[in-house]
């Protein structure tokens, strides 16, 4: 009895032994590929421009083994073994590969802008087109008019109908200015001396010239046509059909000489020159507005 019991314990002895062995060579092992492998800011391997974790050529999936693995490869030292080689951290950066469109920075392709073609209206001409909205202006815009010397408007606009959806027949081609000045009187004068006489209001205004590029006649002045700073105007066309014609008026024509005196004396008040039948022979048949500056106030109404 006593040889079996000193067998046993001899057994159990050898069988502690071989399980602190196989501990410490799996001590060994884990030493081998320790946690600052993979989250080191610094690889140890240096792949250029494609991505800080994994050089491309490794990144294959590898199967999990289903053998055992070998005794050699347990006991191998630490110092043999390469950085980045076990399977399965092959597998677990992968989603580092540059071919992943999130991990990858492109650089950006910025086309070149034409500055030439870069328009900033001033503020003033802003300003302006707004004072146009609330007159119930209907305009558009135009590109700059340079025909040379005097003969430009840098921001024109297009004027095709005014307040009260009076037509201007044809449009007119005017600086801003001009635009509003015109749109005030006609809303604030012309239309209500309309309804007094006639007891309707204006359908159409047909005007003669806006822009356009000319001298005075007789002189190298440059006109205010020229600046798109006048407007001629030769008729107007009431709601009811009838046009009054700006030519002088026959002796019992009442209603349509009370109405021309009006837009004459009225016109004073808004534009710096009001020309028209009576002035001179280039304006027996209409109406000359324009805003032309002068010294001391001065005004042109004849």
């Amino acid at each position: 009895m006593l040889g079996i019991r000193v067998g046993r314990q001899a057994a159990s002895l050898r069988h502690a032994r071989l399980r602190l062995a196989v501990a410490g060579a799996t001590l060994l092992a884990l030493s081998a590929c320790s946690v600052s492998d993979v989250m080191s800011p610094r690889p140890s391997v240096d792949i250029g421009t494609h991505t800080a974790a994994v050089p491309m050529a490794t990144i294959e999936p590898t199967p999990a083994p289903s053998a055992p693995i070998p005794q050699a490869a347990v006991s191998a030292p630490a110092a043999s073994a390469p950085t980045i080689s076990a399977p399965a951290k092959a597998q677990g950066m992968q989603a580092l590969v540059p071919s992943n469109p999130m991990m990858v920075s492109y650089p950006r392709v910025t086309l070149p802008r034409d500055e030439s073609s870069a328009r900033v209206m001033p503020p003033e001409e802003i300003a302006c087109r707004r004072r146009l909205k609330r007159l119930g202006v209907q305009y558009q815009d135009l590109e700059p008019i340079n025909d040379g010397g005097a003969c430009r408007i840098d921001w024109p606009v297009k004027v095709s109908s005014l307040s009260g959806n009076i037509e201007m027949s044809p449009a007119a081609t005017l600086n801003c200015q001009m635009a509003e000045t015109f749109a005030r009187w006609t809303k604030n004068e012309l239309a209500p001396a309309a309804r007094t006489r006639y007891f309707t209001g204006i359908g159409k205004i047909r005007q003669g010239s806006s822009y356009s590029c000319r001298r005075i006649a007789g002189t190298s002045v440059a006109s205010e046509h020229s600046k798109g700073n006048a407007l001629d105007v030769m008729s107007v066309e009431l709601k009811n059909g009838r046009e009054v014609d700006v030519r002088k008026p026959g002796f019992f024509a009442f209603r349509q000489r009370g109405l021309l005196n009006s837009v004459r004396a009225e016109g004073c008040d808004y534009f710096t020159t009001v020309l028209g039948p009576g002035y001179n022979y280039d304006h027996r048949d209409h109406f000359h507005f324009d805003l032309k500056g002068r010294r001391n106030g001065y005004r042109a109404c004849k």
